[in-house]
């Protein structure tokens, strides 16, 4: 991983003025119940390789944390791209869901949650010190960025 010795930004592509955060994960309320939670745990990696297999559907890129409540932050060029696969009766997304309904609906054995954010490039902030392309900085250009006039002296 390419380490990027310097204070970087992400920057939004030219022809793009929004970009889409879309915060998903799931919860293991009853861990002894592994036959619940472990399709639904399987299957955010067979979507995954889908969306990045065929970029025109508008995936961007993810950074994921693991714990009893798990997390992935996904970027996507638009909501209507988003939502298009959500919907797609050919995706992996949908039977996915339509399982979980099936097996699990509203038991409590195992919680699912997302959050989506359509952000504009006039209110992105980002900042990277000593970061390899991360996050936002993933999936857009990086930056090099002047010293900060607050904490740092230029050189």
């Amino acid at each position: 991983m390419n380490i990027h010795n310097s204070r970087m930004r992400a920057e939004l592509p030219a022809s793009q003025d929004t970009i889409v955060v879309f915060l998903i994960g799931m919860r293991v309320n009853r861990w002894w119940k592994i036959h619940k939670w472990l399709p639904a745990a399987r299957a955010m990696p067979r979507m995954l390789k889908e969306l990045r297999a065929n970029p025109e559907l508008g995936f961007l890129g993810a950074e994921e944390g693991f714990g009893r409540t798990t997390l992935m932050v996904q970027y996507w060029r638009s909501k209507d791209d988003l939502y298009r696969y959500a919907r797609d009766r050919n995706s992996a997304h949908l039977p996915a869901w339509r399982d979980f309904n099936r097996k699990v609906g509203t038991n409590g054995d195992v919680g699912v949650w997302h959050e989506s954010y359509e952000v504009q490039r006039s209110s992105i902030h980002s900042m990277y010190v000593n970061m390899p392309a991360f996050g936002l900085g993933g999936v857009t250009d990086l930056i090099d960025t002047k010293p900060h006039p607050l904490t740092e002296k230029p050189e």
